[in-house]
């Protein structure tokens, strides 16, 4: 992936926390202050959201039914229009504005605003024998981080909307965990936090595990105990630390500052058994 050199002044001055915020913790009825009140007090940091559950709610209010493949979103033309509407749109505006009434000096952009993700339309996939197109799904190609590392230095938090362009300039949806990753690796991120409604990590027998190491992933993957939208995430966690990013966390949205009932991701072998309670 492509750093500027732009980036590389922001990556020395400035080591942002960045979190990403799946859709499923941001439905109406979820009180986020307790969330947004952790990210003030975090220090400089960038959140970006993502918003599954918001794109299905409006696609069946306006009759139209998405097609999901293994966790992933298929983006027809009607499908991309209704990413512009609900996640750049509506989740963004009220994200923002929760976000300053609680004492963030947020700010919405989107991963195509200052050009910052360039993506590549992804190509077909053989699954279970079938090709299937993803449509307007961009895997990101390089990102520019430098309008993140202006707003970072004047003091605001970005809040980012993943979406991307290509070199034609057509807009596509991008995976909010991957993008999370990309900046993240980009700033240079003191850590990157996955919020999940999970929490953290789970081995076999239903408990938590504090720290995460290469091999117990794939132990996990084969077992059976690792899988899903977990699986997606531990990825990218990999993804993330291969990037440069400091470090990784999986923790609930009330566990944000202290990270006490976090996983954490560690390139290496071997699990630790003993709970390490909290940061590193």
């Amino acid at each position: 992936m492509n750093v500027t050199s732009h980036e590389t002044e922001h990556r020395m001055s400035i080591s942002p926390v960045v979190v990403k915020v799946g859709g499923a913790l941001l439905g109406e009825h979820v009180d986020r202050r307790t969330f947004w009140k952790q990210i003030a007090g975090l220090g400089p940091a960038v959140v970006v959201h993502g918003g599954g559950p918001q794109l299905t709610e409006m696609a069946k209010r306006l009759g139209h039914t998405p097609r999901m493949v293994q966790g992933r979103r298929v983006t027809g033309p009607h499908d991309l229009d209704i990413v512009r509407w609900v996640l750049r749109g509506e989740l963004s505006t009220l994200l923002v504005t929760e976000a300053l009434g609680c004492g963030v000096r947020a700010v919405g952009v989107s991963a195509v605003d200052a050009d910052m993700v360039r993506v590549t339309r992804r190509p077909p996939w053989n699954v279970d024998g079938e090709v299937v197109d993803f449509g307007f799904v961009g895997d990101v190609e390089r990102i520019q981080a430098g309008l993140l590392g202006d707003l970072l230095a004047a003091g605001y938090t970005p809040i980012v909307t993943p979406m991307g362009r290509d070199a034609d300039g057509q807009i596509y949806n991008v995976n909010a965990d991957t993008i999370a990753a990309a900046v993240a690796g980009a700033v240079g991120a003191e850590a990157l936090l996955l919020v999940t409604e999970a929490a953290a990590v789970r081995d076999a027998d239903g408990e938590r595990l504090p720290e995460l190491r290469t091999d117990d992933i794939d132990r996990g993957k084969a077992e059976g105990w690792i899988t899903g939208g977990m699986r997606v995430k531990v990825d990218v966690a990999l993804s993330a630390l291969a990037g440069g990013t400091r470090s990784v966390w999986i923790c609930g949205p009330d566990d944000i500052g202290g990270r006490l009932r976090a996983t954490r991701i560690v390139p290496g072998a071997g699990v630790q058994a003993a709970d390490r309670g909290g940061l590193a």
